[in-house]
């Protein structure tokens, strides 16, 4: 199993290295078009800013390679949210994997970026496998996806959101797996093991 973790100027990669070492994976870090097509996951991690780590991804042709990819693929945070058509993070044009738009919480007296553990609900794929209903996952964010077709989690905070998409191929999470514990750990696993391509 090659395990590949897109590099770029957004990825916070060693927190995700050190969760898939944790499942026995030795995932590799790259942003070499061969090695990332060649892989059998490729997991696309992000903390930052939309349009800088937009910008970063066209000029090295990871733009058109990530939305080129058969194998299953997994968005994390803002990697989720550059899999969306549009953010309005600094007016963003994202990959368009995803339909949806990236807003900005509104303040409406809750603390924006929401930072800490919240619970996800509403899971339909089998990225959730022996995942709780209500399972706490561990979110930093200021901007998040509306609820669409396309949701496999909702998650309340401001309004109803959602906080994993999924698509043909193509997974994301607004939360930090990575950081979520076993809950976390468990869905890292049926991303790594138990999805059929």
């Amino acid at each position: 199993m090659k395990v590949v973790i897109i590099k770029y100027n957004a990825g916070n990669i060693r927190s995700v290295l050190f969760a898939l070492e944790r499942i026995g994976v030795n995932a590799i870090v790259t942003d070499d078009p061969d090695e990332i097509r060649s892989a059998d996951r490729v997991i696309f991690p992000g903390v930052g800013e939309a349009s800088s780590a937009m910008k970063y991804l066209r000029q090295n042709g990871l733009d058109t390679l990530i939305c080129s990819l058969t194998q299953p693929v997994l968005g994390i945070c803002l990697g989720m949210q550059l899999m969306c058509a549009h953010s309005e993070e600094n007016n963003t044009k994202c990959l368009g994997i995803f339909d949806q738009q990236v807003k900005l919480f509104p303040q409406d007296g809750f603390k924006i970026p929401q930072i800490g553990w919240n619970n996800i609900t509403n899971l339909k794929s089998a990225i959730f496998q022996d995942v709780d209903e209500n399972a706490y996952m561990y979110f930093v964010h200021s901007y998040y996806v509306e609820k669409c077709d396309n949701a496999i989690a909702l998650t309340n905070y401001v309004a109803e959101y959602s906080s994993a998409v999924q698509k043909n191929n193509f997974y994301a999470v607004q939360f930090h797996p990575e950081k979520s514990g076993e809950a976390g750990q468990k869905i890292l696993e049926n991303f790594i093991f138990n999805l059929h391509d």
